[in-house]
């Protein structure tokens, strides 16, 4: 997911963090200066269902024009296999990986 709160504020004429923290402010949403920088700036760390419902009300836009999908990022399941397995030759089966322990101590039953 790609975090799009700049261009979204932007669209709604809004291009400073400042004046969007305190519209925010306004609805009950008291951000401090560090959050609201992270947010505006950079992808948030964490964030809060309801903080999105408050974003989304003082900006009058939908969840998906803050939050853009990036499925093209997920790697799918036989894509890798099938590169990995072209690079070791074609038919040919990887040994299996048995994990052990550094301290000696066995692994338990799977």
């Amino acid at each position: 997911m790609r975090w799009n709160l700049r261009l979204t504020a932007a669209n709604k004429g809004i291009w400073k963090a400042s004046e969007l923290q305190r519209s925010l402010a306004e609805h009950g949403l008291v951000i401090s200066a560090g959050k609201m920088s992270g947010l505006w700036s950079g992808q948030p760390v964490s964030l809060k269902l309801e903080d999105l419902d408050v974003i989304c009300v003082v900006l009058g836009c939908d969840i998906g024009d803050l939050l853009i999908p990036e499925p093209e990022k997920i790697s799918r399941p036989g894509q890798a296999g099938e590169t990995e397995r072209a690079a070791v030759g074609a038919g040919t089966v990887a040994p299996a990986v048995i994990p052990k322990r550094r301290d000696g101590r066995s692994l338990p039953p799977m």
